[in-house]
């Protein structure tokens, strides 16, 4: 009786090698730069983060008629305020976002809490933190809205 031999000809495992090559060929690319999107992606969320907080505190402070200096406490935290929104400190913007959440992923740079001043959120690991992968807010004049601005360039 003849013994049955079993397994992939060398034809076959070349099919697949080749195969394997082909698709790795068009997949690498794709994933090389998830990491820059992630930084965009996240730097993004912090953004609309701010604007939300921010719009919260505004909107807690005409509901609770706290004035435009405030303060008003949102989730336990007292949050100031400058011209009814959050000031550009650790206890306006940082308390209204929570900003424990970001020590590990962001260096902050912390506003003087007028009119105009600003706090920053600089990325870590930004690819070239000189073109910027940051967010920036800026306190609101008297009868105006705070600016946030989202700079994802160097990320």
């Amino acid at each position: 009786m003849k013994a049955k031999v079993s397994g992939f000809t060398l034809i076959e495992l070349v099919v697949v090698i080749t195969i394997l090559g082909i698709l790795s060929a068009f997949a690498i690319p794709k994933f090389i730069a998830l990491d820059g999107q992630a930084r965009v992606a996240t730097v993004n969320g912090l953004g609309g983060t701010v604007k939300s907080a921010a719009a919260l505190a505004r909107a807690l402070d005409m509901a609770t008629s706290a004035g435009a200096t405030g303060p008003v406490t949102m989730e336990g935290a007292s949050v100031a305020l400058v011209n009814s929104y959050p000031d550009s400190t650790a206890a306006g913007i940082g308390s209204a976002i929570n900003t424990s959440f970001t020590t590990s992923d962001f260096t902050v740079t912390w506003g003087g809490g007028g009119a105009g001043t600003t706090a920053t959120w600089t990325k870590v690991g930004a690819s070239s933190p000189t073109l910027g992968c940051s967010v920036t807010y800026t306190a609101p004049a008297a009868n105006a809205t705070p600016a946030v601005v989202v700079t994802t360039a160097g990320c």
